[in-house]
């Protein structure tokens, strides 16, 4: 089974996008889909640290290191941005003003609860940061991440080991193996079957009952 790279998981993130969209990226993996939206459409990029209107990653050399994402990575501005206060930025992502986010995951389960802020383990991240609010606070929470950890144990799960983000609030699940959609009742549909996989090897690694 050949997978997908990281990249072509965010060029797939970026298509499911529509124009008009006020998006928040996570921290890591998903602030690379800011370099696959397309240009003839508007779509509006928020950062937790008080930025609208991000752009595309800058041009090696052209960085500006007082214009970052929440991950301290430089981003560009687009014509007719803006940066704020960070109280302004967390209210918006709690005022229920943001039509999409796109974080990262350690877990999601078939109900679409989210773990992506500890395992636990000694050295894991100190704190939920601003993820639990964009989970509570956007009408779309999609996730991007490996289908399998290191040691080939499925991150789509029946129900998450891991402390919990949030409950039932994601829709739509973005791996190197796949594309899940969350529905109701706790059915998981794959919608695209990116790296070929198939039906039997698909519900093999996840060990859940998939709809295709």
């Amino acid at each position: 089974m050949k997978r997908v790279t990281r990249d072509e998981i965010a060029a797939r993130v970026a298509k499911d996008i529509p124009e008009g969209a006020v998006v928040n990226l996570g921290i890591g993996l998903p602030t690379r889909v800011a370099n696959y939206l397309p240009t003839d459409k508007d779509i509006f990029l928020q950062s937790e640290n008080g930025v609208l209107g991000m752009g595309p990653a800058p041009a090696p050399g052209e960085e500006d290191y007082d214009l970052i994402n929440a991950g301290k990575q430089p981003v560009t501005l687009l014509k007719g941005g803006s940066y704020f206060h960070h109280a302004d930025s967390f209210a918006m992502m709690r005022g229920g003003h943001l039509d999409i986010c796109v974080l990262g995951a350690f877990q999601v389960s078939r109900f679409g609860d989210l773990a992506n802020w500890s395992t636990g383990e000694p050295g894991a991240i100190p704190a939920v940061g601003g993820a639990m609010d964009l989970a509570a606070g956007a009408r779309d929470v999609f996730v991007m991440m490996d289908l399998q950890t290191k040691e080939g144990v499925s991150k789509l799960v029946e129900q998450c080991t891991y402390p919990l983000t949030g409950l039932k609030c994601v829709s739509r699940i973005y791996t190197d193996v796949a594309v899940f959609q969350i529905e109701p009742g706790g059915v998981v549909r794959v919608v695209d079957d990116m790296s070929g996989a198939g039906e039997e090897e698909l519900r093999r690694i996840t060990g859940l009952d998939l709809v295709f």
